[in-house]
């Protein structure tokens, strides 16, 4: 596979572009985060969502550690080239680090963010420290 396909993408000025995970069959948004084209390319070649964290500085793959693993169903590419989603298939049914099935998990409501998904599974136990 050649990398041309990576040039399309505009990478900001710290070479990432955001990525979105989306549940394929409900269409729920799971989470986003960032990709670098390491990231990307191996995301495309293996079918499981690779990242990029900026906290951490370094390339992750989603379920490393909590086995949460993200396969990938369809990478799409948004009209100006600086965003990434993706229809992916969520293993074991968590995607946020609180261990609830989306990232967002909070809602506007009456002047304030409002917790309206329970915790699945205790994140302390989902996580090698």
């Amino acid at each position: 596979m050649t990398s041309s396909w990576l040039d399309e993408v505009k990478w900001d000025e710290s070479g990432l572009v955001p990525a979105i995970a989306q549940d394929a069959a409900s269409g729920r948004i799971l989470m986003m985060a960032w990709m670098n084209r390491e990231a990307l390319a191996l995301t495309a070649e293996t079918g499981v969502a690779h990242y990029y964290s900026r906290s951490r500085k370094r390339l992750w793959k989603k379920g490393e550690e909590s086995g949460h693993l993200q396969h990938v169903r369809e990478l799409r590419l948004d009209c100006d080239g600086d965003a990434i989603v993706m229809q992916i298939a969520q293993t074991g049914g968590i995607a946020c680090h609180t261990g609830r099935e989306s990232c967002f998990y909070r809602r506007w409501e009456n002047g304030g963010w409002r917790v309206v998904d329970a915790v699945l599974k205790d994140p302390a136990t989902l996580y090698r420290h």
